[in-house]
């Protein structure tokens, strides 16, 4: 062939192929450059690039998919002109691809992409500016780790109808800008950790079918805009953080499908769903709910499940609710039902928890804890006096006393280190009470959204490595409420393990699982583990964890109850995947139990030991044996575990200088670490001090009593020897007052919300104190240093030791002023007199250390300040924003600030009767409570009001000759009448207490 010839064959050879390679491959270049780097940032290796990416065939579209499944990797092409010569990536679907790493900034290099569904992968960083310019439709990263704000301009993008970002690590507020999307049909924001009030301009999105925003941070009261959305089908809104009341608006949401609210704070009346005709799940748990159960209720025809859990509902059922027999789960545990059990329930074959109301019910077989589908745990009979126990728990006939319990929850029976741990592998119910040998089980709650809705066993999906693995391989798992009863044991002190294991949620290749499981412990009623993460706790997946937990049985019965609050997330790796989980619990005496021949001589040797005390009596009244029985007898029933000194002195080696952090108003404090893992902090007293002593007992007595997620809590005590020690849990973080102004290389960088979240810790803590505890307590040295900081920073209360125990509920004088100076309410230090108010006064000036960062008093260019003063002069200016701690520059939420300066002003008021009490200071801080206008303070400026001590100031504000005005003038109006109605010290009697004033003095 002439060259001529070949070389015109090559070049039509060339062309033909080209034309060819156009046709099957209609993406521009350009998007197929994007697409090579989408892969290589995401690693997809098998993404094949000599196939058109537009063909749909294997490894761009996902074949033969398990309906179920979603393990999808689809890239589709659509948008084509007219010949189809040349379309466009319009939409990227990769769920469940195990991805790793960000989110590629490459996407943006696709202009026409509509979709973007990266579901259930381990994908972590931000959202890339660089999508601002997409058309996006869909918008989906559900289940991955992605964090910081929602971008303001995803706002801009109209088109976009689906908005899910749920169970992430999303922060901050919701910006306002997504509320001119007025396309959206969707949100899904549950599970991260979103903050602020919902903006008002969602008012606008009237045409969402769905939205989803619990397990969040949110703050401010539920919206009464809410009602705006009419076309709304499910609303969840579970433990979101929005405060109640429900709005009655609800009741123009005519479509609702399925609606969930719960864990809001503050009362709530029942929403108006009248003529709701299709609702299938309403859940309104624990909403401060009160009153009588609507009649409207038993006219929803549709409905599927019915919780009305942890509210405060009462009144009776009335048998014509029995058109409700359609309804499959009806959970109405732990309200004030009353009355008979409906003779509908009984003959219903479908699950019912009425457990923990106050129904009377005389069953075939007496006192029952479970009839049919009916758990009826913990309600009254009629033959009952109000028992404090569990009335159907205490017919169980007891074959002896029990001094330890193991069971291996979910599982088989297995032997461990010569322990029995008996099987618990009956699935159990959606609410079932089951009786072990020496224990009970109780779980409620139903997986809605799972497939397989009544399976409350997990198994490990692989072989586990960890020592003990029997143990941990199967796990009872519940989705609302999981309790275990130890029965027939000796009373006594005992040591609680809780073995855990995250065997649902699976890591990658070094990557978390994006799933969080959230739940709450108690153990006899105490709350011992607040939104208890295991995986956090054990550092990973499918790794053993145990809390260990002393415990005091004083009615041969031991309650252990495991609590989802609606915190975590629910759809990882699958929907229902939530709620508590429970490998293992081993409950062992603290005390030796006697044996049986130990027995036998017990009655041989009570005589001897009858005269033996006859004679130790008499040594006592002499005089011998004082200082030891003393003690004894302060220590005898305190509900508190007792470590030996050897478990002290091995756990801080001996109490070396090393393990010193530092000293407490009656000693040293060392820090240690129990055999366990369990680290420790031990308060060392001396008892070589009268009083030294007292005050260790004291605190004994009261700290083990209370147990609150802001006060610090107390593991037990040693009195051995001339060793008079207190064991805490150990606060990683140290005090507030270290944190805020100590040395400099010991202060922590506190950002605002965090700051914010302390002092609202404080206020919670000593609300908890006051007004909450079955004690109320006066703390009398609420400051920074008796403030402590866990791992989270969460504050928590400390120093009981100090605390005034008032059990008559009345304004008392102090026989001896404890406190600190700078701290102390006037009327406490100069007077005596001693009410909870001295203690609202002393949070006042810690919430001014928290906003400024400085302590109470010093120099500034070597002139004395006092926080006080500074603040009162800040108010006379205008200028309350100039004490913000200048450390955080501009990084601070200025309304929290003004808030918080003025309830801290409020508060330390130099009149008692001018403080409001601390639940009202709680509300105030939350934003339940408006805050009132500037309360002057005469007294600061030495001006003379004439107002006489011992006058309520209620009466002299209108009283002639009065220089006081009204107080009540400002956004609060006449709230303040709540104070004094609530308040203990609304008047001093100064002519009777007047003989005890020389008494009060230091």
């Amino acid at each position: 062939m002439c060259p001529e010839k070949l070389l015109f064959s090559i070049l039509m050879i060339s062309a033909l192929l080209t034309v060819a390679l156009s046709l099957s491959t209609p993406l521009p270049p350009e998007e197929i450059e994007a697409l090579k780097r989408i892969a290589e940032v995401l690693n997809k290796p098998y993404w094949n690039f000599s196939v058109d990416p537009c063909s749909q065939e294997a490894g761009w579209v996902s074949q033969n998919v398990a309906k179920g499944k979603e393990n999808v990797a689809n890239v589709r092409c659509s948008n084509c002109n007219n010949d189809g010569s040349i379309c466009h990536v319009t939409s990227i679907v990769l769920k469940e691809q195990k991805l790793v790493g960000t989110l590629p900034r490459e996407m943006a290099l696709l202009p026409f992409l509509q979709e973007i569904d990266l579901t259930h992968n381990f994908l972590s960083g931000t959202i890339p500016d660089e999508w601002a310019t997409l058309p996006l439709v869909n918008f989906s990263l559900h289940g991955n780790s992605i964090s910081g704000q929602i971008p303001s301009w995803i706002g801009k993008i109209t088109t976009l109808q689906k908005l899910v970002l749920e169970a992430n690590r999303f922060t901050g507020p919701l910006p306002k800008e997504l509320g001119y999307l007025r396309k959206l049909t969707k949100i899904e924001f549950s599970a991260n950790g979103f903050s602020g009030e919902l903006p008002d301009t969602f008012s606008n999105l009237t045409n969402l079918l769905h939205f989803q925003i619990g397990s969040n941070n949110f703050s401010g009261k539920i919206p009464q805009f809410l009602e705006n959305w009419t076309q709304i089908r499910i609303m969840d809104l579970q433990a979101s953080g929005l405060q109640g009341p429900i709005p009655t608006g609800m009741s123009l949401l005519k479509n609702l499908n399925d609606l969930r609210i719960s864990d809001i704070t503050g009362n709530s009346a029942f929403p108006q769903l009248e003529g709701m005709q299709q609702l299938q799940y309403l859940i309104l748990r624990n909403c401060g709910i009160t009153g009588e159960i609507p009649s409207f209720v038993k006219a929803l025809s549709t409905l599927n499940l019915l919780d009305l859990s942890y509210n405060m509902l009462s009144g009776i059922i009335p048998s014509t609710f029995g058109s409700l027999n359609h309804v499959n789960f009806i959970f109405l545990t732990s309200n004030n039902l009353s009355g008979s059990v409906p003779d509908w329930m009984l003959n219903d074959k479908n699950d019912i928890d009425l457990s923990y109301n106050n129904y009377t019910f005389i069953g075939g077989n007496g006192k029952t804890c479970q009839l049919n589908n009916i758990n009826l745990l913990g309600n009254l009979h009629k033959d009952d006096d109000q028992s404090e126990g569990v009335p159907c728990l205490e017919t169980i006939p007891c074959n002896g006393e029990n001094s330890a319990i193991y069971i291996n929850c979910g599982g088989e029976e297995v032997t461990i280190n010569d322990k029995t741990y008996e099987q618990d592998s009956d699935n159990n119910g959606v609410s079932t009470f089951r009786l072990g040998t020496n224990w009970a089980v109780s779980s409620t709650g139903s997986f809605l959204d799972s497939s397989d809705n009544n399976n409350f066993i997990a198994t490990a999906k692989r072989e586990l490595s960890m020592p003990n693995s029997e143990l941990y391989k199967d796990a009872r798992i519940t989705p609302l409420s999981l309790t275990y009863f130890g029965l027939c044991l000796s009373n006594g002190n005992y040591s609680v393990k809780l073995h855990f294991s995250e065997i649902i949620f699976s890591d990658y290749n070094g990557h978390a699982s994006p799933g969080r499981r959230i739940f709450d412990v108690y153990i006899q009623g105490g709350l011992v583990l607040k939104d208890f993460n295991i995986r956090d706790e054990a550092n990973g997946s499918e790794k053993a964890i145990v809390k260990t937990f002393p415990a005091v049985v004083t009615r041969k019965t031991l309650e252990i109850r495991f609590h989802w609050a609606g915190r975590g997330t629910t759809t990882v790796p699958m929907s229902g995947s939530y709620g508590p989980l429970i490998s293992a619990i081993s409950v062992e005496s603290a005390f030796k139990p006697p044996s049986k021949s130990n027995l036998f001589f017990i009655g041989i040797t009570s005589a001897a030991i009858s005269a033996a005390i006859l004679l130790i009596f008499v040594a006592w009244k002499k005089g011998y044996f004082r200082r030891n029985d003393a003690i004894d007898t302060d220590l005898k029933g305190l509900e508190t575990v007792s470590f030996s000194l050897r478990q002290i002195l091995t756990a801080t080696s001996n109490f070396s200088s090393s393990k010193k952090i530092g000293e407490g108003g009656f000693g040293s404090v060392y820090k240690g670490r129990l055999p366990d893992g369990t680290v420790i902090a031990v308060k060392q007293l001396s008892a070589n001090s009268s009083q030294g002593n007292h005050e260790f007992i004291n605190e004994i007595g009261m700290i083990s009593a209370l147990q609150h997620p802001n006060l610090v809590k107390l593991y037990g005590c040693c009195v051995e020897g001339n060793q008079l020690l207190l064991v805490y849990e150990y606060m990683e973080n140290n005090s507030l007052a270290r944190a805020l102004y100590g040395p400099k290389q010991c202060q922590l960088k506190l950002d605002w919300s965090t700051r914010h979240k302390i002092c609202i810790g404080i206020a919670k803590g000593l609300t908890y104190l006051h007004e909450e505890s079955m004690l109320k307590i006066v703390h009398r040295d609420i400051k920074a240093t008796n403030v402590l900081l866990d791992i989270d920073l969460n504050p928590k209360i400390s120093d009981f030791g100090l605390a005034k125990l008032d059990e008559k509920e009345n304004t008392h004088i102090s026989t001896r002023i404890v406190g600190t100076i700078g701290y102390m309410a006037p009327e406490y230090a100069t007077r005596g007199y001693l009410t909870e108010k001295a203690d609202v006064y002393s949070f006042g000036i810690v919430t001014l250390e928290i906003v400024t960062g400085k302590f109470v008093s010093g120099y500034i260019n070597k002139e004395k300040y006092h926080l006080l003063d500074m603040a009162y002069a800040a108010k006379e200016k205008g200028d309350l924003l100039s004490l913000v701690d200048k450390r955080l520059g501009v990084e601070y939420d200025q309304d929290e600030a003004l808030g918080m300066i003025s309830v801290a002003i409020l508060c330390a008021h130099s009149s008692p009767l001018y403080r409001p009490s601390m639940s009202i200071v709680l509300k105030m801080l939350t934003g339940e409570t408006d805050i009132p206008d500037f309360v002057p303070d005469p007294y600061r400026f030495g001006e003379n009001p004439g107002y006489e001590f011992g006058k309520n100031p209620y009466e002299m504000a209108g009283s002639a000759g009065s220089n006081i005005k009204p107080f009540y003038t400002g956004k609060f109006g006449n709230g303040f009448r709540e104070w004094e109605s609530k308040s203990d010290s609304a008047s001093y009697d100064s002519e009777s207490n007047s003989h005890l004033l020389a008494s009060s003095a230091p």
